[in-house]
């Protein structure tokens, strides 16, 4: 079965997802905004797999989802009050950042 989102909706500073196995997932926008994949938060590999990780620099408004859009069948991309938008979600993405730490 392929992993799909059900329902998505945004609940005080939490993202709630219903997944299409029927487990439910939420995530702190905080947690979320911290954990963004893209190049510009979380860095690159140089040609030899290094990879240079960026200094960022977190905002109030960095926490404030105002939105998002599904890309494709595979991902989620939020939009945030400070303007960044760039980070890709996968679904396999989120459901590791849902896992319980041990």
């Amino acid at each position: 079965m392929r992993l799909e989102l059900r329902n998505i909706q945004l609940i005080g500073r939490e993202l709630a997802v219903q997944w299409s196995d029927g487990e439910e997932s939420y995530f702190p926008l905080e947690r979320l905004r911290r954990a963004c994949p893209c190049a510009s938060c979380g860095g690159e590999p140089d040609v030899l797999g290094n990879i240079s990780r960026p200094d960022v620099a977190y905002t109030d408004a960095s926490f404030d989802l105002t939105g998002w859009q599904l890309i494709g069948g595979y991902a989620l991309q939020p939009r945030w009050a400070d303007g960044h938008s760039t980070g890709l979600y996968s679904f396999q993405y989120l459901r590791r950042l849902a896992a319980p730490s041990s």
